[in-house]
């Protein structure tokens, strides 16, 4: 996984290096585009550390909407 990203963004958006790798990371996770693994290297982050992350950008670990995880529950 090579690759080099340039990107200018308006002076209005302000968010720090981490934190765009961190949104870029967390939504490539979320899509399924990187494992987890390959997400952290992303974000400059161990994995364990990108994990507790995750839900600061709202993305879950589990891969399952609120609803789903309600459903299943129910289904016990």
């Amino acid at each position: 996984m090579n690759g080099t990203i340039e990107l200018t963004l308006p002076k209005s958006v302000d968010v720090s290096d981490f934190e765009l790798k961190m949104i870029i990371a967390a939504k490539l996770y979320e899509l399924g585009k990187l494992s987890s693994g390959q997400a952290a290297e992303v974000a400059g982050l161990s994995k364990r550390a990108f994990i507790e992350l995750l839900g600061k950008y709202n993305v879950s670990v589990f891969g399952y909407e609120a609803s789903e995880l309600e459903e299943d529950l129910k289904n016990l």
